[in-house]
């Protein structure tokens, strides 16, 4: 059960329908807003009750489905993770950074499913096994190596974050690395030797400048920026054991 209503905020929100604006521009609302309103529930206001043609994304309204992220006051957030109970007064809602804008906080995420297919993100298993013969076991220890890189949940905070992103849309990005990282350390895999060279190419791994603040954003806790060092590491690894002529990969 919400609070009672109790007081009021005016949420600046990116606008741009492309059929009839020429850029992107900031649209201001007051917004009734409860203790626990979150600035999904906000948007939604204004949709229901201000504007039916504001245009964003959303789905479970749980942080689960990635679909809800956006710039709030200039930081990537999940807006339905995110409260308006943090932001008196006044907050700015804008699309995520980094993407070309479809309509309003609405994204363009055609590259981002690019660079994530190319990364292979499903198991490529050592050998193909018949259903009768049964599942594939691992120990603890073998799950624990990728569970944290399995946790994305693809809501592109993470490349919203970062400036090397920005500079260079070519580069893979944090959040296809890290799941990249994740299926090449699950033990069922054997897929690394077809991904590593995604890491070692200009636009890969290597890009990456350290900067970490896809970490800082990530609401899940998944780390990318621990993930591409990791890939980093194990494309070294794999280039002096290839000079060494002892080969790479799993």
């Amino acid at each position: 059960m919400q609070h009672a209503l109790n007081e009021s905020i005016e949420i600046e929100v990116m606008r741009y329908r492309p059929e009839q604006d020429k850029a992107p521009f900031l649209q201001t609302w007051v917004v009734p807003c409860t203790e626990d309103m979150s600035v999904l529930q906000a948007l939604q206001y204004i949709k229901d009750h201000l504007d039916p043609t504001l245009s964003f994304r959303w789905s479970c309204r749980q942080a689960i489905c990635g679909s809800c992220g956006v710039m709030v006051d200039g930081i990537p957030k999940l807006s339905c993770k995110t409260f308006l109970r943090d932001y008196r007064g006044r907050i700015r809602v804008e699309a995520l950074a980094n993407f070309p804008i479809e309509r309003d906080l609405v994204i363009v995420m055609d590259s981002f499913m690019e660079k994530l297919e190319s990364v292979k993100p499903w198991i490529i298993p050592k050998e193909p096994r018949a259903l009768e013969q049964g599942e594939y076991r691992q120990t603890p220890a073998q799950m624990e190596a990728y569970a944290q890189y399995s946790a994305c949940i693809n809501c592109l905070l993470c490349y919203a974050a970062c400036p090397q992103v920005g500079l260079s849309p070519d580069f893979v990005g944090p959040a296809a690395l890290a799941l990249l990282h994740r299926y090449n350390s699950d033990s069922r895999d054997a897929g690394a030797g077809e991904r590593m060279p995604v890491v070692g190419a200009e636009s890969g791994a290597f890009h990456c400048t350290a900067v970490g603040y896809c970490s800082e954003v990530c609401p899940k806790g998944v780390d990318p920026a621990s993930a591409v060092n990791q890939a980093k590491g194990a494309s070294v690894r794999e280039y002096f054991l290839g000079f060494l002529g002892k080969g790479g990969g799993k």
